[in-house]
């Protein structure tokens, strides 16, 4: 939603009696409210269909992504650094894809996009099968990013849809756990495939996790779809760019910018820096305290911000994610390095589904689409731009002195947080506050 300071109403647009007002766009996900106040449940079939859907395409590109540069290293005889660009393709592709991804989804319809794009993604898993050469392989990573990119939109648009505004952060947390789970899931499996079966059987399973997330989405019903594909935008400079980059959603992704360069530096640069110190045991822990305390965390964080806004979350989550570094930055024992993942897991696992929330909470449930794609190609951006930035720095100064920088950059980033979303009288108050009004 643009030009207004305040979160979507739980009314249903269906209802004609009582007022409405223009300027707060109504959420269908919301019409079965059926009093002020009444706590709405989040989960329903589609939502619970479009979390497995979702769960096995984030399962599919983690177990890729694991295994592509060494497996283009081996197959082709290339150098690391030749075959590294095999796993880093596939996010070129996706970034690109994010430009139009949204806009597609909103025009076409999610469940249409959705199920084209889960289906392209199977015929492109048959592929690897074939890709005789490195040039091949790389053209297949590239377009399976794009469609990933598409592909996800679509299902994070559908999965908004079914959430109520009144518990947004809730809801999105929840989902976010799809991600979260098939980190942990998605390498492990590939390695154990890899090594028992070889690469033609890890291909065929994601072939078949493809395939089926294809069945599924069948499940999910038209709610909310338009009939026909909705006419493009008005083809001046300013409808072309707000179909690619909603303006909405731009102030906090800017924040998200920041909040990626922070992260991807940490991961791209950890295992160096653990190595240097000899710190090697608690790096190979690090992700494990990482995804639990995130796991843990969605359980607790969303409901809180739903009650009691943004703010307290994400400053909290800035809090915390700034001390992981200057602990990073000190570590002196194998326990500090865990401790650093588990102070991560909170500040990045709270701060990604925070701010997914409080982008979609700004703009009516027909923008959802270029919403989401705004929000993950300033995050995407952020991931590729961070290493590069902090890494002349490590070059510089080392890595310690690297991540007190970014310590700094991320208690500074607070300001900026404040600037953009953190006066807005949800972030203030909350969602269930503001629908309860």
């Amino acid at each position: 939603m643009t030009g207004s300071d305040s979160t979507t109403a739980t009314g249903s647009q269906a209802e004609p009696t009582g007022p409405t007002e223009p300027a707060e766009p109504t959420d269908p996900a919301d019409a079965t409210s059926t009093a002020v106040g009444a706590r709405e449940p989040i989960w329903s079939r589609d939502l619970a269909v479009v979390w497995v859907v979702n769960f096995c395409l984030a399962l599919a590109f983690y177990g890729l992504v694991t295994i592509m540069a060494v497996y283009a290293v081996t197959r082709f005889a290339v150098s690391d650094s030749t075959g590294g660009m095999a796993a880093s393709i596939f996010v070129v592709g996706a970034t690109v894809a994010r430009l139009f991804a949204g806009g597609l989804v909103d025009r076409l319809g999610r469940r249409r996009m959705l199920w084209a794009g889960l289906a392209s993604c199977a015929a492109v898993a048959a592929l690897y099968l074939v890709a005789s050469s490195l040039p091949l392989l790389l053209a297949v990573r590239a377009t399976h990013g794009v469609l990933f990119a598409v592909t996800s939109t679509a299902a994070m648009t559908l999965a908004q849809a079914r959430i109520p505004s009144s518990r947004r952060s809730e809801g999105t947390g929840y989902f976010a756990l799809s991600i979260t789970l098939s980190t942990a899931i998605g390498p492990f499996m590939s390695l154990e495939i890899v090594s028992g079966s070889g690469y033609d059987t890890l291909f065929w399973s994601i072939f078949a996790t493809h395939a089926a997330a294809c069945l599924l989405a069948l499940l999910i019903t038209a709610k909310d779809e338009p009939r026909q594909p909705q006419p493009a935008r008005e083809r001046t400079a300013r409808g072309v760019l707000e179909s690619m980059v909603h303006p909405a959603v731009l102030p906090i992704g800017l924040f998200m910018l920041v909040i990626g360069c922070v992260y991807s530096t940490i991961v791209t640069y950890l295992n160096s820096y653990t190595a240097q110190e000899g710190l090697q045991r608690g790096a190979s822990l690090f992700f494990v305290a990482y995804a639990t305390v995130m796991f843990v965390s969605r359980f607790v964080m969303g409901r809180l911000q739903d009650r009691r806004g943004d703010n307290v979350v994400v400053y909290s989550a800035i809090v915390v994610f700034a001390g992981a570094l200057l602990l990073l930055a000190t570590a002196s024992a194998d326990w500090m390095i865990v401790a650093t993942g588990a102070l991560t897991g909170f500040g990045f696992g709270t701060i990604n589904p925070a701010c997914q929330a409080a982008a979609v909470s700004r703009v009516p449930q027909e923008q959802f689409g270029v919403a989401i794609s705004t929000f993950f190609l300033m995050l995407d951006g952020g991931v590729g731009l961070g290493p590069v930035a902090f890494g002349l720095v490590a070059e510089r100064a080392g890595y310690s002195a690297m991540f007190l920088v970014l310590a700094g950059v991320m208690l500074l980033s607070a300001l900026l947080y404040l600037a953009v979303h953190g006066r807005r009288p949800d972030a203030r108050h909350g969602r269930a506050a503001a629908a309860r009004a």
